[in-house]
């Protein structure tokens, strides 16, 4: 059950936010844009009973056939590889597979009582002698801590407290040396054959092994072990080791003459998911094989939790997404049966896309830019509508501006006849479902009205939408698609970024100016894009090139990555090896 102070209107409105709008007879509907209609696809897409929209899920597959109904309804053709339909392969889960064994000095412990690997534990038969590490810190700034001087963990196994020396909260002055990805990396770094955690507390839980969006393995086994197993370990006790580093706040590291053997077996869990397709065909002899595309994502968190990229961490509860993004999809379902009213009316034909995935990396849409069902190249722009339903003061966001001369004029003209204030952002790439197309050298517009207090938490329902502005919104962009399908001859694209988005800039004092692949779960770094003008397209990095090596250490996945950039400043020279097709390339990169 949802915890929000809502809960009882979303009772009382139960049953008329969970039906579908009437679309039975759709040629005797009123099809001027409606506010009604406009909170009628919300409300079911937002209800409860839709579980937050989790790929994969009942509420997901109820969402799907919704999209396809309403498609249906308007005469809106297929456009997907089965009907309507794309399918995609999607990671859900991680688990056990075959044979998983821990044993100390030939002594076997039982996996999910005494240990469990990590989800981002690499697999495999490792055997070595133990090296406890403290903390599994190397600090290089005013903390001034090494836990690995001194000390040997080649081809060992590292035994490494979890948090640090005053506790695991928000404010600590380690907290950024905290992550248990980044002490295992250090660990790696260091030559270690794996990696043990040990629990904050006698008889705490044991993390429990769960996959999070673009996890990836990260080189060597990883396991996390009980307190009790880790005493036995140590030939001082726990506790007291732990006391003593903690207030002395100084490294106490040692070898140990105990035998550690590990077998870790772990299988990620896919299904299969669907994008939704729909095309209404162009008029115009030839340009009707050109493409105006209109797109959202449908997807939400689910019941949220940790790693799902929710804000109420603390609680598990159905995260509706109206605004993120069933306000979108309103949108698409909305504009879908204009359009479709006048089928002669444009030259060039619409295909409208609800992308499933988005919230875990936008894999939905990048797999549609990777595995396409027209032609890319007679694509003229696309347009995409995600978080619009929350317009305030008249005034929306759009985005990619800058990503064909002649949105400048298109935009100026519709801004005119619009009663809609835009705040123009000139940047192509950003963290939605048009940065697929852009890093395609696709023209892209992406209308947003902002984020709130609601984003990516349990409140984020429709009884919050402003469904006038959205329908302001959505006359913009249906005037937009017409003019865009005036023009006799393709927009042409123009880069106008990329740019990492802008939570991650900040959190760096560099940026090699490329755009990481999120969703992608390769061995290393994959690049969506990289910046002409920005230090790692001087340097020569492309589209495709999969980053493996930065300043000498490996680059397993994107959490390698950022972790490495954090430790570059600006005004830097650094080597950076790529891997290129069947080419391994060495790179010099000026910061």
């Amino acid at each position: 059950m949802k915890y929000h102070i809502y809960i009882l209107i979303i009772i009382t409105t139960v049953i008329s936010c969970t039906q579908p709008p009437n679309n039975e007879n759709i040629k005797n509907r009123d099809l001027e844009i409606s506010t009604k209609d406009i909170l009628d696809h919300i409300k079911y897409l937002s209800a409860d009973e839709r579980y937050g929209r989790f790929p994969g899920t009942k509420g997901s597959k109820e969402t799907i056939k919704y999209i396809i109904d309403e498609f249906k309804n308007v005469g809106i053709q297929p456009a997907g590889i089965d009907g309507y339909t794309q399918p995609f392969d999607f990671t859900t889960g991680i688990q056990l597979v075959g044979v998983n064994t821990l044993s100390v000095n030939k002594k076997i412990y039982n996996v999910n009582k005494d240990y469990t690997p990590l989800e981002f534990s690499s697999n495999g038969n490792v055997s070595g002698e133990l090296t406890f590490a403290g903390y599994g810190y190397t600090i290089n700034d005013s903390i001034d801590w090494d836990d690995y001087n001194n000390i040997n963990v080649e081809n060992r196994w590292v035994l490494i407290l979890r948090g640090g020396p005053d506790g695991d909260h928000p404010h600590s002055k380690f907290v950024a040396h905290n992550p248990l990805r980044k002490k295992a990396m250090l660990a790696r770094d260091n030559q270690a054959a794996g990696v043990l955690f040990v629990d904050f507390e006698d008889g705490g839980q044991l993390i429990p092994l769960k996959h999070t969006p673009n996890s990836t393995a990260i080189g060597i086994p990883v396991i996390q072990i009980s307190r009790s197993l880790a005493n036995s370990l140590l030939n001082d006790s726990l506790e007291a080791v732990q006391t003593k580093i903690n207030e002395s706040e100084s490294p106490y590291s040692m070898e140990i003459a105990t035998n550690i053997n590990a077998v870790i077996s772990l299988e990620k869990e896919k299904v299969s998911i669907p994008n939704v397709l729909g095309i209404l065909p162009g008029s115009h002899a030839t340009l009707k094989n050109e493409y105006i595309i209109l797109g959202a994502h449908f997807d939400h968190l689910g019941y949220g939790g940790k790693g799902s990229g929710s804000l109420s961490t603390d609680i598990d509860a159905i995260h509706n997404g109206a605004d993120d993004n069933a306000s979108g999809t309103a949108g698409i379902l909305e504009l879908a049966a204009k359009l479709s009213s006048k089928p002669g009316d444009l030259k060039r034909s619409i295909i409208f896309m609800a992308y499933n995935a988005e919230e875990e990396g936008l894999l939905g849409s990048k797999y549609f830019v990777e595995n396409p069902t027209v032609d890319l190249s007679k694509v003229t722009a696309m347009i995409n509508m995600d978080m619009i339903g929350r317009m305030s003061d008249n005034k929306v966001t759009i985005g990619g501006t800058g990503t064909s001369p002649s949105f400048k004029s298109i935009l100026d003209e519709i801004e005119s006849d619009h009663d809609i204030i835009l705040r123009r952002s000139a940047e192509g790439y950003g963290p939605s479902d048009h940065a697929s197309f852009y890093v395609n050298d696709i023209p892209v517009l992406f209308f947003f009205t902002g984020t709130h207090t609601d984003y990516h938490k349990p409140s984020d329902d429709w009884n919050h939408i402003n469904a006038v502005g959205e329908k302001q919104i959505l006359h913009m962009v249906h005037d937009i698609i017409y003019k865009i399908d005036s023009f006799d001859e393709q927009l042409i694209f123009t880069e106008s970024g990329p740019q990492a988005p802008t939570q991650t800039r900040r959190s760096f004092k560099v940026t090699l100016g490329i755009i990481p692949s999120y969703g992608s779960e390769v061995e290393g770094l994959e690049i969506d894009g990289a910046r002409a003008d920005g230090p790692g397209g001087k340097a020569g990095l492309k589209k495709g090139d999969i980053i493996i090596e930065i300043g000498g250490k490996d680059i397993k996945n994107i959490y390698d990555y950022m972790y490495r950039l954090g430790e570059l400043n600006p005004g830097e020279s650094i080597n950076i090896k790529v891997r290129r097709g069947d080419r391994i390339i060495d790179l010099k990169v000026n910061l």
